[in-house]
Protein backbone atom coordinates (compact mmCIF):
# COMPACT_ATOMS: atom_id res chain seq x y z
CA UNK A 1 0.00 0.00 0.00
CA UNK A 2 1.09 3.30 -1.01
CA UNK A 3 1.09 6.34 1.49
CA UNK A 4 -0.20 8.85 -1.11
CA UNK A 5 -3.73 6.52 -0.72
CA UNK A 6 -3.74 7.73 2.99
CA UNK A 7 -3.01 11.14 2.21
CA UNK A 8 -5.02 14.65 3.15
CA UNK A 9 -3.04 17.29 0.59
CA UNK A 10 -1.62 20.44 2.02
CA UNK A 11 -4.82 22.56 0.48
CA UNK A 12 -6.94 20.62 2.59
CA UNK A 13 -4.92 21.21 6.04
CA UNK A 14 -5.31 23.37 8.56
CA UNK A 15 -1.68 24.75 8.89
CA UNK A 16 0.46 27.70 9.91
CA UNK A 17 3.75 29.40 9.46
CA UNK A 18 6.22 29.65 12.47
CA UNK A 19 5.94 33.32 12.49
CA UNK A 20 1.94 33.35 12.90
CA UNK A 21 1.02 34.45 16.24
CA UNK A 22 0.10 32.22 19.78
CA UNK A 23 -3.83 34.05 19.31
CA UNK A 24 -3.29 32.53 15.74
CA UNK A 25 -2.98 29.14 16.74
CA UNK A 26 -5.54 29.43 19.70
CA UNK A 27 -8.07 30.79 17.24
CA UNK A 28 -7.67 27.89 14.87
CA UNK A 29 -7.54 25.08 16.90
CA UNK A 30 -10.67 26.46 18.60
CA UNK A 31 -12.37 27.17 15.25
CA UNK A 32 -11.76 23.49 13.80
CA UNK A 33 -11.51 21.64 17.16
CA UNK A 34 -8.23 20.84 16.59
CA UNK A 35 -5.74 19.82 19.86
CA UNK A 36 -2.43 20.29 17.10
CA UNK A 37 -1.32 22.07 14.00
CA UNK A 38 1.54 21.58 11.64
CA UNK A 39 3.58 24.32 11.00
CA UNK A 40 5.18 25.37 7.66
CA UNK A 41 7.83 27.70 7.11
CA UNK A 42 8.25 30.20 4.09
CA UNK A 43 9.99 27.55 1.78
CA UNK A 44 7.24 25.08 2.37
CA UNK A 45 8.99 23.10 4.49
CA UNK A 46 7.53 21.29 7.62
CA UNK A 47 8.57 23.23 10.26
CA UNK A 48 6.81 20.73 13.53
CA UNK A 49 3.75 21.04 15.22
CA UNK A 50 1.92 23.33 17.96
CA UNK A 51 -0.19 21.22 20.44
CA UNK A 52 -2.24 22.98 22.85
CA UNK A 53 -0.11 21.71 25.16
CA UNK A 54 3.02 23.84 24.09
CA UNK A 55 0.48 26.95 24.33
CA UNK A 56 -0.20 26.29 27.95
CA UNK A 57 3.07 26.11 28.68
CA UNK A 58 4.03 29.12 27.09
CA UNK A 59 1.31 30.66 29.22
CA UNK A 60 1.38 29.33 32.13
CA UNK A 61 5.62 29.80 32.49
CA UNK A 62 5.28 33.88 31.12
CA UNK A 63 4.40 35.84 33.39
CA UNK A 64 1.79 38.52 32.35
CA UNK A 65 0.83 36.80 28.84
CA UNK A 66 -2.66 36.16 28.09
CA UNK A 67 -5.30 35.49 25.45
CA UNK A 68 -5.58 39.55 25.17
CA UNK A 69 -2.11 39.61 24.18
CA UNK A 70 -1.22 36.45 22.72
CA UNK A 71 -0.59 38.03 19.39
CA UNK A 72 2.06 39.44 20.62
CA UNK A 73 3.99 35.68 20.68
CA UNK A 74 5.01 34.35 17.52
CA UNK A 75 4.93 30.30 17.21
CA UNK A 76 8.42 30.28 16.44
CA UNK A 77 8.93 31.72 20.04
CA UNK A 78 7.01 28.40 21.83
CA UNK A 79 9.04 25.43 22.63
CA UNK A 80 7.63 22.41 21.23
CA UNK A 81 7.33 20.01 23.62
CA UNK A 82 6.04 16.53 20.96
CA UNK A 83 8.10 16.64 18.24
CA UNK A 84 6.11 14.98 15.47
CA UNK A 85 8.22 13.26 12.71
CA UNK A 86 7.23 13.62 9.01
CA UNK A 87 7.41 10.79 6.45
CA UNK A 88 8.97 10.90 3.62
CA UNK A 89 6.06 9.89 0.88
CA UNK A 90 7.79 6.87 -0.52
CA UNK A 91 8.25 5.36 3.18
CA UNK A 92 6.98 2.02 4.20
CA UNK A 93 3.40 1.53 5.67
CA UNK A 94 5.33 0.21 8.81
CA UNK A 95 7.25 3.37 9.03
CA UNK A 96 3.62 5.35 8.97
CA UNK A 97 2.04 3.04 11.19
CA UNK A 98 4.95 2.93 13.83
CA UNK A 99 4.59 6.94 13.63
CA UNK A 100 1.08 6.79 13.59
CA UNK A 101 1.42 5.01 17.33
CA UNK A 102 2.11 8.57 18.55
CA UNK A 103 1.38 10.75 17.02
CA UNK A 104 -2.68 11.78 16.33
CA UNK A 105 -1.60 12.41 12.35
CA UNK A 106 1.91 12.12 10.70
CA UNK A 107 3.14 14.87 8.46
CA UNK A 108 4.57 13.74 4.75
CA UNK A 109 6.94 15.26 2.75
CA UNK A 110 8.30 14.75 -0.57
CA UNK A 111 11.86 14.43 -2.25
CA UNK A 112 13.18 18.21 -1.38
CA UNK A 113 11.41 17.61 2.12
CA UNK A 114 8.40 20.12 1.13
CA UNK A 115 5.49 19.53 3.31
CA UNK A 116 2.61 18.05 1.39
CA UNK A 117 0.00 17.24 3.36
CA UNK A 118 -0.82 15.04 6.76
CA UNK A 119 -2.04 11.18 7.06
CA UNK A 120 -4.36 11.20 10.01
CA UNK A 121 -4.63 8.63 12.49
CA UNK A 122 -8.49 7.54 11.77
CA UNK A 123 -7.41 6.61 8.00
CA UNK A 124 -4.39 4.27 9.15
CA UNK A 125 -6.65 2.57 12.23
CA UNK A 126 -9.75 2.40 9.18
CA UNK A 127 -6.75 0.56 7.14
CA UNK A 128 -6.00 -1.98 9.31
CA UNK A 129 -9.48 -3.00 10.88
CA UNK A 130 -10.36 -3.80 6.81
CA UNK A 131 -7.43 -5.70 6.62
CA UNK A 132 -7.72 -8.00 9.96
CA UNK A 133 -12.15 -7.94 8.53
CA UNK A 134 -10.50 -9.32 4.92
CA UNK A 135 -8.85 -11.68 7.33
CA UNK A 136 -10.88 -13.14 9.52
CA UNK A 137 -13.08 -13.40 6.31
CA UNK A 138 -10.09 -15.52 4.65
CA UNK A 139 -10.12 -17.96 7.51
Amino acid sequence: MNIAFFLLPKDEVIYLSPRSTMRQALERMERHRYSAIPLVDQNGKYAGTITEGDLLWKMKNTPGLTFANAHTVRLDQIEQHVKNQPVHIHADMEDLINLAMEQNFVPVIDDKEVFIGIVRRKEIIEYCAAVIRREELRA
